[in-house]
């Protein structure tokens, strides 16, 4: 197979963990014969410095087209409080390309449930896909800045499109799991959140074979925690998404465990670890890139079609944890921490180890 995939390093750790994707992206084409071609792109805070923009057009150039984009973060403290920002190469991207449905899987490995703060009986059989609506929403809505003046605001603002197609994405994929989806809104104080319920509910009418629940979002950040496998798909708005996906990753060890993929109508899409960049530890050999070789899978199994590959890159990151190659933020369990190089050249050597080159 023949893919483009567009590699966008970013801020902070971004360069670091996504530089080992790189490299199992370069191993899975040699394994099973591909023709993988990576262009790097510059996004975030890096590119603002470079280009003065944020997303710059060269950037937006080499996705269009592209299979795929994989990115590390982005995010810069130089830029806090500034008008130009690195985050709205993020948000820009995801308008330019469509991409209005943000998975996020919360699954946890086997090898790594002794490093949650969790009873073995609340862990048992987690996995959760949370599905978030990414385009709309107080992110996207209409907003006042502050400036110098004495007040600002965001609009939470969604339309019966907007939310009856993400809707269609939870249930499509609850199909293939467990066939139960969970709807979070505030609907007992927010107009937006009412609409939202109404529309699930519409949308509901078409999969019989669903189960479907609605809780209230506050109810919900508790219930994520304390009884976590009674969920299968959640379906939620984009800002309640965001927090409560970011909540959820200590049910799996760690922030930088977790993968996500951002996708349109079609096959393309963003992915992304769920982490931020993390300036404190960038370029010092800490971070985590689990969460982005995850998202490396995720991308070989949503976009090229690759699910045996998908399959094989996430049993050498399970392989690496159970050898016991882990960063410090999985607590480590009183074992020696690893640089990302190390976990990197673990997880290459699983997935080496395992699979057979091609052969002619």
């Amino acid at each position: 197979m023949k893919a483009r995939i567009v590699l966008l390093p970013g801020d902070g750790v971004g360069p670091e963990v996504l530089e080992e994707c790189r490299r199992i992206l370069l191993a899975v084409a040699g394994l099973w014969g591909h023709d993988f071609i990576l262009e790097d792109a510059l996004i975030g805070g890096a590119a603002i410095r470079a280009t003065g923009r944020p997303l710059p057009p060269e950037t937006l150039e080499a996705c269009n087209g592209a299979d795929a984009m994989l990115l590390g973060a982005v995010g810069d403290p130089g830029f806090d409080g500034q008008d130009v920002r690195p985050e709205q190469a993020l948000l820009e991207l995801r308008k330019t390309f469509d991409l209005f449905a943000n998975l996020r899987p919360v699954r946890l490995l086997p090898e790594a449930a002794d490093l949650t703060p969790f009873r073995p009986e609340v862990l048992k059989e987690v996995d959760v896909l949370f599905v978030r609506e990414l385009t709309g929403g107080i992110y996207f809505g209409p907003r006042k800045e502050q400036g110098s003046g004495s007040d600002a605001h965001d609009t939470l603002l969604y339309s019966v499109p907007e939310v009856e197609r993400i809707a269609r994405v939870a249930f499509e994929v609850a199909e293939g799991r467990r066939r139960k989806v969970t709807s979070v809104d505030k609907a007992n104080v927010l107009a937006s959140s009412r609409l939202w319920r109404r529309v699930v509910d519409q949308v509901a009418d078409d999969y019989s074979n669903i189960e479907v629940e609605h809780v209230l979002v506050d109810a919900f950040a508790m219930h994520i925690l304390r009884r976590p496998a009674t969920f299968d798909v959640v379906v939620t708005g984009n800002m309640f998404g965001d927090i409560l996906s970011d909540e959820a990753s200590v049910l799996a060890g760690s922030l930088g465990m977790l993968p996500s993929a951002s996708v349109a109508e079609g096959r393309v899409g963003l992915y992304e670890p769920i982490h931020g960049s993390a300036p404190d530890i960038a370029g010092r050999g800490l971070a985590n890139p689990m969460g982005t070789i995850l998202s490396t899978a995720m991308l070989l199994r949503h976009s090229l079609d690759l699910e045996e590959e998908a399959r094989a890159v996430e049993d050498a990151v399970a392989t690496a944890l159970r050898q016991g190659f882990m960063t410090p933020d999985l607590g480590l369990g009183g074992g020696t921490p690893c640089t990302t190089r190390e976990v990197g050249d673990a997880v290459l050597s699983a997935l080496e180890q395992t699979h057979a080159p091609a052969t002619a």
